[in-house]
């Protein structure tokens, strides 16, 4: 699926913590019912081989929904499902290693928390980047906050879109008014609501409002 600055509009970040009265494949497809415009899964505890089931399944489900999927952090897995990307850390694998590997089409997202790092992701290759975090975050209690100052800073500074992520919710998102990014990542604001599709319909709204005005 080829990549376009539009699809990190409302983009959800998948987290196991909620899954219970619903599987997670039912929570996600709730989320693309409700209008998320790009899926990340997460899994930080499931071995490769069930992380690889896992990520077919979600895929199969995605492109359903004509909504791309990224897995977070394991190029092997993304490759191997046929995810359309991966989102890396600044820590991680270049993206020029990975672009090297995947090919032009493959939509690479490097976290970038300086203006130093978002450049580097630019020249590696990266098709976007995501800031944070900008609120606390309830999924990362260690992450580094940043400002809405910072976040319009690192933004402004690369050509390639971003995604503002951490602890973003319906309250405070009114506060990254003017903060440049594409769009939204978020985890609890979505996967947290009691339902979901309704939670994703309404941030999607609240953050077109944000971000195109």
């Amino acid at each position: 699926m080829k990549f376009h600055p539009d699809m990190l509009l409302l983009y959800a970040v998948t987290d196991r913590a909620w899954v219970g009265r619903q599987t997670l494949l039912e929570q996600i497809e709730d989320a693309l019912r409700g209008g998320v415009t790009m899926v990340q899964l997460r899994e930080k505890e499931l071995d490769a081989a069930a992380f690889l089931r896992e990520a077919i399944g979600v895929r199969e489900l995605c492109h359903r929904y004509h909504v791309p999927l990224i897995i977070n952090d394991n190029v092997d897995v993304a490759l191997e499902s046929g995810a359309d990307g991966v989102h890396v850390g600044a820590e991680d694998a270049p993206a020029s290693q990975i672009r090297a590997r995947a090919g032009a089409d493959f939509i690479i997202g490097v976290t970038a928390k300086t203006v130093e790092q978002a450049k580097l992701a630019q020249e590696s290759g990266a098709d976007y980047i995501g800031v944070g975090a900008v609120f606390p975050s309830p999924t990362k209690k260690n992450a580094i906050r940043i400002t809405t100052q910072q976040l319009h800073t690192i933004c402004s500074s690369v050509a390639i879109p971003a995604v503002a992520i951490g602890g973003i919710a319906s309250s405070n998102l009114p506060q990254l008014h003017g903060g440049g990014m594409a769009g939204v990542a978020v985890v609890s604001a979505i996967f947290g609501a009691a339902d979901i599709r309704s939670a994703a319909t309404a941030l999607r709204e609240e953050i077109e409002a944000v971000v195109r005005t």
